[in-house]
């Protein structure tokens, strides 16, 4: 019997897997996976749960994979929500609950398709799924950790596809076949401190801190490429811990984060940092260091066999052809991009991490639908 994949979405959704917590949602996929014929590993490292499902021979000529998560952001306010956000209930044409959009209905979708497709037409070739309890937190010991197993035991995906949510509105308007880069740089000046009446016997960090900001600020970093938005730069902290207002504080310490296109890397961006950074401290005094933390570098897969067999699979089951697109944050996407070409397709996103995340349910089957394409595609 076809495994139905709202059943399933539900069935994740009762699971509290709270990054890191595996919530029992990797042991509901992993015997289901294993009932099928999938041989499961669990990969987890430093405490991080995640699940690594192959159907068919390791090393296959043709095997394509699936990735996602099944951790979930925290609930917040839990009266806030309409309903149970670990209820999965079905209300209004939604299933309503924490991880409904982002993204255990991806995950339900794909598995069902796999398990599906090699149970009524086994195919010449292998199916990998690789599903990460990490990729709400830091992502370091998630699909990272599923990746150098892969590489130390002989597995390996040709292409893959991530489940992510990617369509704004409706289904299908929107795929996604790169990702901006993103690094955060952490600022922090050090001054003299002293009385504020009496300036010159202090240095203000603030004032330095101040002027570079509007440095980083006062232009675009660039107008953008052919596949890729503009970089954009915000600062999202100023802090020097000062409650006085006779005093001139001593450090003073801002937070910016870069998300950027192919014009960049994120060693060019700390080079640039660096370069500013020089020329305040010594127009200033004022010393600073600086540390810079690079969650992805951005990436294309560019248009081809891959992104033409998803979109074809997609228009085929909507109605739309998806546009292509390189927007939004980061995603694991950014690290199977080492080891395979990947492309991202899932439901629209506008609930997740919200309260009262939902997902509409007439929109899981279809996800199925289109995933089941994509393999039979992939493998005829």
């Amino acid at each position: 019997m076809p495994i139905d994949p709202v059943q399933l979405t539900a069935d994740l959704v009762r699971c509290p897997s709270v990054t890191p917590e595996e919530g029992g949602a990797l042991v509901l996929l992993e015997g289901l996976l294993r009932g099928a014929g999938f041989e499961c590993h669990r990969i987890d490292r430093n405490g991080v749960p995640n699940l690594f499902a192959r159907w068919g021979a390791r090393g296959a000529a043709k095997t394509f994979g699936f990735n996602g998560h099944t951790d979930v952001v925290p609930v917040g306010d839990e009266a806030a929500w309409t309903h149970p956000p670990f209820g999965a209930e079905i209300s209004d044409g939604f299933l309503w609950g924490r991880g409904a959009t982002d993204m255990k209905s991806g995950v339900a979708a794909f598995t069902a398709a796999a398990i599906d497709f090699v149970t009524e037409t086994p195919p010449d070739g292998a199916v990998i799924l690789t599903i990460t309890g990490d990729e709400e937190g830091a992502g370091r010991d998630g699909t990272l950790a599923l990746l150098d197993w892969m590489e130390a035991n002989g597995e390996a995906m040709s292409h893959c596809l991530v489940g992510e949510p990617t369509c704004p509105e409706r289904m299908g308007e929107m795929m996604k076949i790169g990702r901006r880069g993103s690094i955060t740089l952490y600022l922090e000046a050090q001054g003299v401190q002293g009385h504020a009446a009496y300036p010159h016997r202090a240095k203000n960090p603030l004032h330095a801190l101040v002027s570079l900001l509007g440095q980083m600020t006062a232009q675009p970093l660039d107008a953008g490429t052919a596949h890729f938005d503009a970089s954009t730069l915000q600062i999202v902290t100023i802090d020097c811990g000062n409650p006085a207002t006779n005093v001139i504080p001593a450090k003073a310490r801002a937070t910016v984060n870069i998300r950027f296109n192919d014009l960049h890397s994120g060693a060019s961006l700390s080079d640039w940092a660096k370069g500013l950074i020089a020329g305040v401290e010594t127009e200033t005094g004022v010393t600073f260091t600086l540390r810079a933390d690079i969650s992805g570098e951005s990436f294309l897969t560019p248009p081809g066999m891959l992104v033409d067999l998803v979109a074809d699979a997609v228009e085929a089951e909507t109605g739309l052809r998806p546009e292509l697109s390189t927007s939004g944050g980061t995603s694991d996407a950014r690290f199977v991009k080492n080891h395979c070409p990947v492309v991202e397709f899932g439901l629209v996103g506008q609930t997740m991490h919200s309260v009262d995340e939902r997902v509409a349910v007439d929109q899981i089957g279809p996800l199925k639908a289109i995933y089941t394409r994509v393999l039979q595609a992939y493998f005829a």
